[in-house]
């Protein structure tokens, strides 16, 4: 569902990363969320590729989503 977001207890103590790269998904919300543009994020972590930011903000719209459907009374 989400290939380019990988999870390893070995690497950033299991936090949702970006192809096992040492960049969480935290990471590239907060750069956006403080006003960064993609290509800021890019020259910033070079190693990234430009469809890593779009899955990083999917995959976090998707974790949101699953945990607020957790939290709706029955």
């Amino acid at each position: 569902m989400h290939p380019r977001i990988t999870r390893n207890p070995l690497v950033m103590g299991g936090k949702p990363c970006i192809r096992g790269l040492r960049v969480t998904v935290g990471t590239i919300t907060g750069l956006v969320a403080a006003g960064r543009t993609h290509a800021d994020i890019l020259q910033m972590y070079p190693y990234l590729e430009q469809e890593d930011i779009p899955a990083a903000l999917s995959y976090a719209t998707w974790l949101t989503e699953a945990f607020d459907a957790d939290l709706q009374p029955a």
